[in-house]
């Protein structure tokens, strides 16, 4: 692992109207508010981690996005919204560059409809948060810079 972990911010469709977007459900923070709080937050970690953010609408994309994270990043924080319940082609590109992803929700898809409840890429993510806000997305940085220092032996 290098000095400074590389961490992916990878967002699906509908994530670039947050703040416009049922904000009863996602929030009045829009994207950018909470990238520029983790940007904060990486700089409190001794690590330093490097983040980089992507968003799409494309599930193309995010494939592209998630394979070339193998030879890239250490982590991909995974909001996939939609595709989470749908994609099995972002679950077969999780497995296939053997990527650490977390999988993140800011809604706790888990007490929503029924069809959220399913998820195709928890079962090869590290793990899954969901249901805090935007404080998901913070969650799943210190849960990286947890495996992060856990597999160097920090």
């Amino acid at each position: 692992m290098n000095q400074n972990p590389k961490i992916w911010i990878i967002n699906g469709p509908n994530l670039n109207l947050l703040g416009e977007r049922e904000p009863g459900i996602y929030g009045s923070q829009t994207l950018a508010d909470i990238e520029k709080s983790l940007q904060d937050q990486a700089q409190e970690y001794p690590e330093k981690p490097v983040l980089s953010f992507y968003q799409s609408n494309s599930e193309g994309r995010l494939v592209d996005w998630i394979q070339a994270a193998r030879h890239e990043a250490d982590f991909v924080l995974l909001n996939a919204g939609a595709y989470t319940h749908t994609s099995v082609a972002l679950r077969d590109a999780i497995v296939g560059s053997q990527v650490q992803a977390i999988e993140l929700h800011l809604s706790n898809v888990h007490a929503r409809e029924d069809f959220r409840k399913t998820s195709y890429i928890s079962a090869v993510c590290v793990g899954q948060i969901a249901g805090f806000g935007a404080d998901s997305y913070h969650l799943a940085l210190e849960a990286a810079i947890r495996l992060y220092r856990k597999n160097s032996n920090i």
